[in-house]
């Protein structure tokens, strides 16, 4: 009985994780490439999805998002503080990225990727979503705060210490 208990918590528990919007890689070193897969697991209340947009996180440069068949894509770009790459200082970037058209039916699982520099510092980067349904939406862009679990908690990427970098 305990083993049954055991079993059906552990679904309960994973079967929760699944429920919100995440990244496929969890952790990368800070001020390094990043491919970012956006795991989009339902709709809205058994509503399908039209539109998903990402507000990437301040210090995520050089944004380049992947077309997806059936979806229209845009990146909203503005200005930033200067860096540089590769010898160009570069004062504008994209800030943010939508995915719209679908529609992706509720009962059915989709990603969404995008590739770019992760912020040089920092404990963890948060990419906020806004899921955008037939009827309705969701914000998948909470950060916790202490202990506290948020209900919408936006995906995160945990920032590691650049490669070759000694604590």
């Amino acid at each position: 009985m305990q083993q049954l208990l055991a079993a059906t918590l552990l679904l309960a528990a994973s079967a929760g994780a699944l429920a919100h919007v995440t990244l496929e890689t969890p952790e990368a070193a800070a001020g390094g490439s990043y491919k970012a897969v956006l795991r989009v697991p339902h709709g809205c209340d058994g509503s399908a999805t039209t539109a998903l947009r990402v507000i990437l996180p301040d210090g995520f440069h050089l944004a380049k998002p992947m077309p997806k068949a059936g979806w229209q894509l845009s990146t909203h770009r503005q200005a930033v503080t200067p860096f540089d790459s590769h010898g160009s200082l570069i004062r504008e970037d994209v800030t943010e990225i939508e995915w719209r058209g679908g529609p992706l039916p509720d009962a059915f699982y989709d990603e969404f990727v995008f590739r770019g520099t992760l912020p040089a510092s920092g404990e963890q980067a948060w990419f906020k979503v806004l899921q955008q349904c037939e009827r309705g939406e969701t914000r998948w862009d909470e950060t916790p705060a202490g202990d506290a679990k948020a209900s919408h908690p936006a995906p995160a990427v945990r920032l590691l210490p650049p490669a070759g970098h000694l604590h």
